[in-house]
């Protein structure tokens, strides 16, 4: 599994197939079946965020049916024999959605030499225990920005049919980018371990390399499509900032993504990387961390959404002071490029570049993404735009109108803190309620246990 920042590589891969049977073969031991809901379910609310318009309202109740929200009315009133939860001392809102993770795998020291030792099992089995902290933390959904072998859409397809817990997931499954370059596994190996991969392994060197690996993505079931046009981070590549795919190349990408009705996530750190994604058409820049004032005067004519993992670089440069957590050429880079993306976040809200929440999620432990709260609030953002970046503006990226606001007829996803995030921002990383279509997981800070 590559991240934005990183990548996983396996020494043999196998079929995405595999995992799937190996997560449904994980249902009994997770004891993780969805139990049926009440009929009626009324969440008694002590404030309500209406992200749609920005406000803190008071008392709420909030009226759910069949998983989805009835109807929200002000006070506490509640319909004859319905299920009540009291959350009178909390703030409710929409369930929380993270614009960039990468759900199967996560950093650790020795995550480079693992690659060499762990099958692709090994990773489908930790990411079970990812998906869970994930939706315990209060993101019920997630988009998923790249893989290894298509694992994430096993993992997608595991939560849907109530195998095991996790964030509803919107896959990228394998980012699309050139040789050599973020998205290719095999950069820094010794030479007779190297494969030339292709389209059908999301490597691409031309225009119609690029339509054919679109192609193989709708063709894999996966739902948005990642790609690559600049170098990155955590790979062993020597730039983490070059531009790696043509305008043609990005185009065709885009063109042939929006066909098939996926929108386009482009990960991007060079500032002429980024111009060229915008022009070639991309939903999304993640990252950004080099984006100028020209980038971002584009992305506001283009509508482009900026994805900025504020998270991501700040653990990076973090961890590239540890003495052998990286090795030498990725903690150099981790070390340059880490520390500048907060700095960049607080020029696009100023420069008024749309911005959607996303964190990169494995590149620093999952479970922890609540921090991106309190480092977005650091860079000027207003406690409630960053809650409306995590809710209504992340949705209009994902294309998802059942998701982002409460109001009726919209999926029952809805989280609570204790007191008013608006006040104080680290209450995001206090979620003590958690529920996802209409099921409650956490309840009163503690994680509902589900029935085997």
């Amino acid at each position: 599994m590559r991240h934005s920042f990183s990548k996983n590589r396996f020494a043999a891969a196998r079929s995405g197939g595999t995992a799937l049977c190996l997560l449904a073969a994980l249902g009994s031991a997770a004891a993780a079946d969805v139990p049926p809901a009440a009929s009626v379910t009324v969440l008694h609310c002590g404030h309500l965020i209406d992200t749609a318009a920005g406000k803190v309202l008071g008392e709420s109740s909030v009226i759910i049916e069949a998983g989805r929200v009835r109807e929200v009315l002000s006070g506490t009133e509640a319909p004859s024999g319905a299920n009540i939860i009291d959350l009178k001392t909390e703030t409710c809102m929409p369930g929380l959605i993270d614009s960039h993770v990468h759900i199967t795998g996560q950093t650790s020291r020795t995550q480079y030499v693992d690659l060499y030792h762990w099958n692709l099992s090994d990773y489908v089995i930790r990411s079970t225990v990812y998906a869970r902290r994930t939706l315990l933390a209060g993101f019920t959904t997630v988009r998923n920005l790249g893989d290894t072998a298509n694992e994430s859409a096993s993992l997608r397809n595991a939560i849907n049919a109530g195998v095991v817990p996790g964030p509803r997931i919107f896959t990228a499954g394998r980012a699309i980018g050139s040789t050599g370059g973020h998205a290719d596994p095999f950069d820094g190996y010794r030479a007779d371990l190297m494969k030339d991969l292709g389209p059908a392994e999301g490597i691409i060197n031309s225009a119609e390399d690029a339509v054919k690996a679109v192609r193989q993505h709708y063709k894999m079931g996966d739902d948005v499509i990642k790609i690559m046009p600049s170098g990155g981070v955590l790979d062993e590549g020597a730039s983490g900032d070059n531009s790696q795919m043509t305008l043609e190349e990005i185009r065709a990408v885009v063109v042939t993504a929006h066909d098939y009705g996926f929108a386009v996530a482009a990960h991007a750190h060079g500032a002429e990387a980024i111009r060229r994604a915008v022009l070639g058409g991309v939903d999304s820049i993640e990252h950004g961390t080099y984006m100028d004032a020209e980038d971002m005067k584009l992305m506001v004519e283009h509508g482009t959404y900026f994805v900025p993992t504020i998270i991501a670089g700040d653990f990076v440069a973090r961890q590239a002071k540890v003495p052998g957590y990286y090795p030498a050429t990725i903690a150099a880079k981790a070390a340059a490029i880490g520390p500048l993306i907060q700095a960049t976040a607080a020029r696009a809200y100023k420069a008024h570049v749309k911005i959607a929440f996303g964190t990169d999620a494995a590149v620093y432990p999952h479970g922890e993404n609540a921090h991106e709260f309190e480092l977005m609030v650091g860079a000027g953002m207003p406690p409630m735009f960053v809650i409306q970046a995590a809710t209504v503006n992340a949705a209009a990226l994902l294309r998802q109108k059942d998701l982002g606001t409460l109001s009726a007829g919209k999926i029952a996803d809805v989280v609570a803190v204790p007191g008013n995030p608006i006040d104080d921002i680290s209450l995001m990383k206090r979620v003590s309620f958690v529920m996802k279509e209409g099921v409650v997981y956490k309840l009163n800070s503690a994680p509902i246990e589900m029935a085997p």
